[in-house]
């Protein structure tokens, strides 16, 4: 696989070569033809460019994309709004080398590069993590946005370490809200209808104040849709959407070195479900003789609805001051989340006449209360020094309350219901210093590095209480334990601009994800016994180009990852059992295209390639090592191609697509039937009229056209193989009006 991914990259290199020939030759003619100087021909190429420059903060300051030395996936406005990306799902289908795993939806476990964690126990951390504003979202069930009113979404491949707030292994997304506009007075509105009687609606208001010195900007989005899936057994549907947030931000500019941004946000989640189903049955398991397997995934017959609910709020201050030589933030934060979840497992009823007919009736869920809150005081270079630096201190803490309960409801095991509970209440207090910097050597050359110290202390108390109702509870164990992890983190490199429009790199970063303890532990001496932390080190080169005056650009990336002591998650007898596997190593090629080639016409194409395997895993006395590591697809390819017609006179109209495959995906490490995703191909387009009486824009929209059904989540228990399915095609039409 090694050969592979050097030739795909020794073959990029080549055609960027080409293309750097073929670009300064075009240049030299449009000069000539011009009858412009050189110097006059560059002003306006770079004037040409600068327009077209996608700004991220990647490295917690503003950049072009073309001169971050970062793997970087941008999403931004005009993309977010087109192509209907609302929730964390879209943003992952969208991102090759991204995945998740989203069972509940409400609960979306994420992967960068093979990288990230089915952990969601009170004790335990993502390895792969969301970000809104520079916030850690520091909970699963905390990722609760809504892409309305957002000035762009980056996706950050490989450890962070030295930058970002909380120490990362595989990646971040970083989720950037538009900041209120001290300029002027705007105003934005938007209704949308679709199938399964889809109903949204979102607006946003900017108010200056004060002389133009403040402004206040509210948002809002109401998202609401039937259930995808029938339950013939109740009469109900689920898996619907009943969901509501909004935000509320001041901006102000007291002084010309001083600034302020307060921001209040929520979001209020109501909705059935999830939907399960019994897939392939377990033989060599006596009590697979009592499932009846339903692969329809438009129908699921569960003895109860179940339901998803989610009530988060947060609040988030930054305050700047310049100082003659340097910046001063401070980035305070606060948020609260209450969420519950409980569900039919196995999709299933104890009625013989129904076609879901299940001998054995399974249901559990989930609840949580949790408190995260956040501090970061960071001194950071101006804008204009040549040496960009920033140095920072960052505090996080984390209150979790959460109850798993497990229900099973049958004769052959028992007369009555047995009801198993895990009471988790954990803390997690993590302190942390940092320092990074970009030094330029020479006009083509720059070195930059950074060092991170983090310390974790968590505490943890775990109760396990099983019962057979009505009877009162036995306390099998309550243990309450702690402990603290620290790790020293780092990145460094190099980058060469060998011409202006090319860029060069190469960099190691390692990155880090403290230890934790068991979700839920068999026994007391597993629920006082903790994981080791888990660690990774990247070796990644890139190239960034931009050719034809900013109408082309193409990057490549060929990296190569050393994972440590990976946390794993095994279920065993129903229990969610985390170890650490030892070791893997990950290696990988990525490349992004985007072409304008003529007026109208855009195209954006994506691939990632990702060899992940286990070097060392030996779990129960199965040996695991030299198989794929789970939910890291070899193969992901994603083609966006747009065209606009622009009307004399009148509006403007666009046909646009996406068309998205994923190779398959092994859900467990064993890499043994039934637990493997097949490859997927999905296709969303649109058509969107622009520019009505210069206010309106209206789409036409759909998703999944092909309607192609996979699974998103899939588990082996008691005889059988439990799972989940994506939503169904969707369609509608959007209205959209700007002040």
């Amino acid at each position: 696989m090694r050969g592979k991914a050097k030739g795909c990259m020794l073959s990029g290199v080549a055609v960027v070569g080409l293309l750097w020939t073929c670009s300064a030759q075009a240049q030299e003619v449009d000069t000539a033809g011009a009858g412009q100087t050189a110097e006059q021909a560059a002003d306006a190429e770079q004037s040409e460019q600068q327009g077209n420059m996608i700004v991220v903060t990647a490295q917690r300051r503003s950049e072009n994309l073309q001169d971050v030395p970062v793997t970087v996936t941008v999403f931004s406005a005009e993309q977010i709004a087109q192509a209907r990306i609302q929730q964390i799902d879209d943003v992952a289908t969208r991102t090759p080398g991204l995945t998740f795993d989203n069972f509940p939806t409400s609960q979306p476990r994420l992967y960068i590069r093979g990288i990230g964690s089915s952990d969601r126990g009170a004790a335990g951390d993502p390895s792969s993590a969301v970000f809104v504003d520079d916030i850690y979202m520091g909970r699963p069930s905390a990722i609760a946005f809504d892409a309305f009113d957002v000035e762009r979404i980056e996706v950050l491949k490989g450890p962070q370490g030295t930058l970002f707030g909380r120490n990362v292994v595989g990646g971040a997304i970083n989720v950037i809200t538009k900041k209120p506009d001290i300029d002027r007075f705007d105003a934005a509105a938007e209704f949308t209808y679709g199938n399964f009687d889809r109903i949204d609606g979102a607006a946003m208001i900017n108010v200056p104040f004060a002389h133009n010195s403040g402004a206040v900007r509210i948002s809002g989005a109401y998202r609401s849709h039937d259930g995808y899936e029938s339950n013939p057994y109740l009469g109900t549907r689920v898996d619907d959407q009943d969901t509501l947030t909004g935000r509320f931000q001041i901006y102000g500019e007291p002084s010309d070195n001083f600034r302020f941004l307060f921001t209040l946000d929520g979001t209020r989640d109501r909705a059935l479900g999830p939907a399960n189903h019994v897939l392939e049955l377990d033989t060599s398991d006596p009590r697979s003789n009592f499932y009846t397997p339903n692969f329809n995934p438009d129908t699921t017959y569960g003895s109860i609805p179940g339901y998803q609910d989610r009530d988060t709020f947060g609040v988030r201050s930054e305050l700047s001051y310049d100082f003659p030589f340097a910046t001063l933030t401070f980035l305070g934060s606060y948020r609260n989340l209450d969420y519950r979840n409980f569900y039919d497992v196995d999709g299933g009823n104890a009625d013989p006449t129904s076609p879901g007919y299940n001998g054995i009736n399974i249901s559990g869920g989930d609840s949580e209360k949790s408190e995260l809150s956040s501090q970061e005081l960071r001194l950071s270079s101006l804008p204009d020094s040549p040496l960009t630096w920033v140095v920072g201190f960052y505090h996080y803490y984390q209150d979790v309350a959460r109850t798993n309960s497990f229900v099973l409801d049958t004769r052959l095991v028992a007369p009555i219901p047995l009801t198993e509970l895990y009471d988790q209440d954990a803390q997690l207090d993590s302190v942390a210093v940092f320092a990074d910097a970009t030094i330029p050597l020479t006009d083509q050359f720059k070195i930059f590095g950074g060092v991170r110290y983090t310390r974790d202390d968590k505490t943890v108390r775990v109760a396990n209480t099983r019962s057979q109702a009505p009877l009162r509870g036995t306390e099998f164990f309550d243990v309450t334990n702690e402990a603290s992890f620290d790790a020293v983190t780092w990145r460094g490199g190099v980058e060469f601009r060998p011409a202006r429009d090319h860029m060069f790199y190469a960099s190691v970063s390692k990155g880090f994800k403290s230890g934790g303890f068991q979700d839920t532990p068999g026994d007391a001496v597993a629920a006082s016994t903790p994981f080791e932390p888990e660690s990774a080190i990247q070796y990644e080169v890139g190239q960034k180009s931009t050719f034809l005056n900013g109408r082309l650009i193409w990057n490549n990336t060929l990296y190569w990852l050393d994972y440590t002591d990976l946390q794993t998650i095994q279920l065993v007898n129903g229990l969610q059992i985390a170890s650490n596997a030892g070791k893997a190593t990950i290696k990988g090629y990525e490349t992004q295209l985007d072409a304008r080639l003529f007026d109208g016409f855009n195209l954006s194409v994506a691939y990632a390639y990702t060899d992940a395997k286990y070097d060392d895993y030996i779990e129960a006395g199965d040996d695991y090592s030299g198989n794929r590591v789970t939910r890291a697809p070899r193969h992901m390819v994603t083609v966006s191609p747009s065209y606009t017609f622009y009307l004399p006179g009148g509006p403007d109209v666009t046909l646009a697509g996406d068309y998205r495959y994923t190779s398959f995906i092994y859900d467990d490490a064993s890499n043994e039937p039934p637990e493997f995703r097949d490859p997927t191909n999905f296709v969303d387009a649109r058509i969107v009229i622009d520019n009505i009486a210069d206010h309106f824009t209206f789409s036409i929209w759909g998703k999944n056209l092909t309607d192609e059904r996979t699974r998103v989540f899939q588990g082996v228990f008691l005889g059988a193989n439990f799972g989940a399915f994506n939503p169904p095609r969707t369609y509608g039409a959007t209205l959209s009006w700007n002040y």
